[in-house]
């Protein structure tokens, strides 16, 4: 008997690459290569593909990553935190954590651009923004955003659209959370507005502003009556603004009711893991006069073509990036995976236990305040919710020496007289008081109260004329799903009716929706990993450091770059801070003046946004009939603006889904002028291993984590931007939030943005190593040329590059068809949910067509799967053209068809229940039901409903859905 142990290093690459050797090799035969290498030396440039491979270990075992993993999260050290700033100990209920978090039908599922099978997810952001919206008080709230310091810098921007003021200053109060403070200066400065911070009536006594921000209740615990500030900022042409905790307004009056006309904050404490920073919902709720210039996503009510209820995405402009270089906004990344937590933490305890949970903490903080009394201690605010600051005087050392030697985290505010900040949180107990008040009573040198006398004295500090009275989370919803069976079945209902990648692929060009692999999602539910505050020591997350040292390092190598920062929170934020590192250059060299950005016509809608939130000129770049930039124009343009060229923003392989030959060329010319070349790494999944941005003339790039690495899109988030430098641009990446330690500040709240997630990306480069992620590549490439080889007789290529060939995605020009038939892009991707599938990206980046990007992750018989639909699709097209099926009255115009539909007593349909439904045999034993018909989007438009729908309705719709 032979009991060597197997070699499974190489295990896991077949398990996330879908097709085997033999697959490879008949598709090879197919497309017309003798092998991944001939085929990529077919279609990679020769002047930039990559000869050396990558300096990275071999593959190893799911074991030993989950092994090392485990060594890595013990280096962090979980200490009892009371440092608050943001950030707050929660417990995620278990059956959340089971079937949202870890959660494949939740964390795989993509941006509900395609309501008609998104209906669980939309519902669930629909209880978000309720939530939100009753929490505030106010009429209107999105989808998520990224924090609550981006949420602030984008609450700051609408006003200074919006305001009456046509001053430029934005007045923020000193007891802001200083990450927020920072980011916002970060925001600002490329827009030429002016962050004014100190004590807000003071300063808003001194001069015009724009807007007022402050913090409710405050950084330092303080809840400030606000009525006066929010009268004095409106007469004076202002908006008043408010980050607030949402858990504190189940008990104080919502800002809404007392004049607030924005407010921001984090939902992080409603059941999501601290993370080490996040991935946290942050949220955005204003009034109604300002809706149309509301940031992100918001979800809307609409009916379908059979007249029934049905969800949507509300104004989609509101993805303001499609505004390009007009946008005030570059939002694309939401939070949504966090958002449905925080909402589903809210259906599960109420209103009424979100009080319970409130009022305990607040007691906690109430009795410790009172012990602090018996000490001889002051504190700085008689009011406050959760967060009691001690005025320490000389013994603040000692005291932060001895909380640590007992293992708390206090906060030290860093102030003169100095200050420590205790704030406790939902998993915090009277042991955890009594252990505070043991340590401040050892540094007196004296003994600590009785906590059952501190108990019986403790008087509430919350102040009684801003107590709330107002209801709040009124829906059915948030009232009947309080035991773990009902939410059981609460979620199993949403995560049914959505498509997401667990069931089917997801054939999206633009965003990469690969294997999310079990073994790489399993330790961001570890505590060692979710539980550590992103403002604890660093000697507390030495796991952390060595993590992110190690995957910034795997960055590097892959990229061809010198330097990471992990901090953007998106993509989006990704490319924010790559423009900000190539401004900062530039004022570095005295040329401040560099401010014209050229873009191609092909580029993402990010691209431009971007640019104009880093104060910078937009030019636009034409593209020729190959799609590929027009480098003629290119080199006029750049020599036109030659002494104010700040950089060229360049896709590659383009949006188009070609590999320019001229590449090289295009940074050159750039170079030549004196500007910097940001290449948009969006599509970095047709390089890795094959072809270095920083070593063939690009100087900075983003990386979409979410997308290349892994990371799960989670419905639209979370997402992670990394940023990758040369070596001169590395003194202009983000700064550390918590000190400004570079000459460009943060562009998120926490130091590593969405750590938390950090770890997938880590155990996917670990599992593949170097020969992986190579391959990884070169099957993206083929799988992507194998549909398009495949389906380029029935629908034309739109675009291709050397011999025909395609990049890792292609685009299915379906305009010559509609000229003939009426059908268009749209009716064969409602047509695809009858098939079970997610349909490809529409109308981007040329209207009229649809873009299709297999991934590496996708078997053959799967493309098979999904080329069989589109073949069958086209033969229903081709009976419309020869007049077997109605131009008006067919399956294509129709879809998607639900049960109800096919079940009614009135057909009415010239084809078949059977064709409706069943087009295909091999949909009989696995039918995907989609939940409601075409979704009406005009309807949705013009009669916008944001939050659940009243309570009649939501019973006559309940009533309906029993029978």
């Amino acid at each position: 008997m032979d009991l060597t142990a197997p070699d499974r290093s190489e295990e896991f690459i077949s398990r996330h690459i879908g097709p085997d050797e033999a697959a490879v090799r008949e598709m090879l035969d197919i497309v017309g290569a003798d092998s991944l290498d001939a085929l990529i030396a077919q279609i990679v440039p020769e002047r930039i593909l990559e000869r050396d491979g990558l300096n990275l270990p071999g593959p190893r075992s799911e074991q030993d990553v989950l092994a090392d993993l485990a060594r890595i999260a013990s280096r962090n050290r979980l200490f009892r935190n009371f440092i608050g700033q943001g950030y707050h100990g929660t417990f995620t209920p278990t059956v959340i954590l089971r079937n949202v978090l870890e959660n494949p039908a939740w964390y795989t599922a993509y941006t509900p651009y395609q309501p008609e099978i998104a209906q669980g997810r939309l519902e669930a952001l629909l209880n978000f923004q309720t939530m939100i919206a009753d929490l505030t008080g106010l009429d209107i709230a999105n989808a998520s955003l990224l924090d609550e310091a981006t949420a602030a810098a984008e609450a700051m921007v609408l006003a200074h659209r919006h305001a009456k003021s046509k001053s430029n200053a934005i007045i923020v109060a000193n007891d802001c959370h200083p990450q927020t403070i920072a980011v916002l200066k970060t925001r600002a400065e490329p827009l030429g507005l002016e962050v004014r911070v100190g004590f807000a009536p003071e300063l808003m006594a001194q001069g015009d502003c724009f807007a007022v921000l402050m913090q409710y209740p405050s950084t330092s615990g303080r809840i400030h009556d606000m009525r006066p500030h929010v009268e004095a900022a409106h007469a004076g042409g202002a908006l008043f603004l408010v980050a607030a905790d949402p858990l504190a307004l189940t008990l104080l009056e919502a800002p809404g009711a007392w004049g607030a006309d924005v407010v921001v904050g984090s939902s992080q404490r409603f059941g999501v893991p601290m993370g080490f920073g996040g991935p946290h919902a942050a949220f955005f709720a204003c009034r109604d006069e300002f809706k149309r210039s509301l940031p992100g996503r918001l979800v809307g009510v609409s009916v379908d073509a059979q007249g029934g209820t049905a969800l949507r995405l509300a104004l989609q402009t509101r993805e303001q990036h499609i505004r390009r270089e007009k946008a005030t906004s570059n939002i694309c990344t939401a939070q949504v995976l966090l958002a449905v937590m925080a909402s589903m933490y809210a259906v599960y305890h109420g209103p009424e236990g979100l009080k319970r949970i409130a009022r305990r903490m607040h007691a906690l903080a109430c009795v410790f305040a009172e012990g602090l009394r018996r000490l001889g201690y002051s504190t700085t605010a008689t009011q406050f919710f959760d967060t009691v600051t001690v005025a320490a005087g000389d013994r603040s050392e000692r005291i932060l020496a001895l909380a640590r030697e007992r293992g708390l985290n206090l906060r030290d505010y860093g102030t003169v007289p100095a200050t420590i900040g205790v704030a406790f949180d939902e998993t915090h107990d009277a042991g955890d008081v009594a252990a505070l008040l043991g340590v401040l009573a050892d540094a007196k040198g004296i003994a600590a109260p009785a906590l059952s006398d501190c108990e019986r004295t403790a008087t509430s500090a919350l102040p009684g004329e801003l107590l709330r009275t107002s209801p709040f989370l009124t829906h059915p919803v948030f009232n009947t799903m309080h035991s773990e069976t009902g939410m059981l079945r609460y979620l199993r209902r949403l995560s049914d009716k959505d498509l997401a990648l667990d069931r089917t692929m997801i054939p999206l060009g633009s965003c990469t929706m690969k294997l999310n692999a079990t073994t790489e999602m399993i330790p961001v539910t570890w505590p060692a990993f979710g539980n550590l505050h992103p403002y604890a020591p660093l000697v507390q997350a030495e796991g952390y450091r060595e993590l992110t040292d190690g995957l910034e390092a795997a960055l590097r190598e892959i990229t061809g770059y010198d330097a990471v920062s992990l901090q953007p929170n998106s993509g989006a934020q990704g490319e924010f801070a790559g423009l900000l590192a190539i401004r900062g250059y530039h004022r570095s060299r005295g040329e401040d003046h560099r401010n014209v950005c050229l873009i191609p016509s092909s580029a993402h809608g990010t691209n431009p946004a971007s640019a104009h939130m880093a104060g910078m000129e937009v030019v636009v770049i034409d593209c020729d009939v190959q799609g590929n930039v027009d480098v003629a124009d290119l080199r006029a343009k750049a020599q036109a603006h030659s002494g104010k060229l700040a950089a060229l923003m360049v896709t590659y392989p383009s949006t188009h889904g070609v590999f320019e030959d001229s590449i090289t060329d295009i940074c050159d010319i750039v170079h030549a002028h004196g500007g910097q070349v940001y290449l948009d790494g969006a599509n970095l999944n047709a390089l890795v291993g094959v072809a270095r941005p920083g070593k063939f003339g690009a100087d900075v790039s983003h990386l979409n984590l979410h997308k290349t690495f892994c990371i799960p899109h989670g419905g639209g988030g979370p997402g992670v931007g990394p940023v990758a430098v040369r070596a001169h641009l590395a003194p202009f990446l983000p700064g550390d939030p918590s000190r400004q330690d570079n000459a460009t500040g943060p562009v998120s709240a926490a130091p590593f943005g969405s750590a938390g997630i950090l770890p997938i990306s880590w155990a996917y480069v670990a599992l593949m190593g170097a020969s992986g992620l190579k391959r990884a590549t070169q099957v993206a490439i083929l799988n992507a040329n194998y549909v398009a080889t495949r389906l380029a007789p029935h629908y034309p290529v739109l675009y291709s590059g050397r011999g025909g060939r395609v990049a890792h995605e292609c685009i299915l020009d379906i305009r010559p068809i509609k000229e003939v038939t009426g059908i268009g892009n749209e009716d064969i991707a409602k047509r695809l949910i009858d098939y079970g599938f997610h349909a490809p990206t529409m109308s981007f980046p040329v209207a009229g067509t649809l873009m299709i990007e297999p991934t590496e992750s996708e078997s053959k018989v799967e493309l098979d799967r999904f080329i069989g639909a589109m073949l069958a699709i086209r033969e229903e097209i081709s009976a419309i053209e020869r007049g077997e099926l109605d131009r008006d009255d067919n399956p294509l115009r129709n879809a998607p068809h639900t049960a109800r539909m096919c079940l009614a007593e009135d057909w009415g349909h010239d084809y078949t229940r059977e064709r409706a439904a069943w087009p295909l045999p091999s949909l009989h034993p696995n039918k995907y039901w989609v939940p409601v018909a075409r979704v009406d989007n005009v309807h949705g438009d013009r009669n916008l409903v944001c939050s659940c729908p009243p309570i009649d309705e939501y019973a006559a719709s309940a009533e309906t859905a029993g029978r």
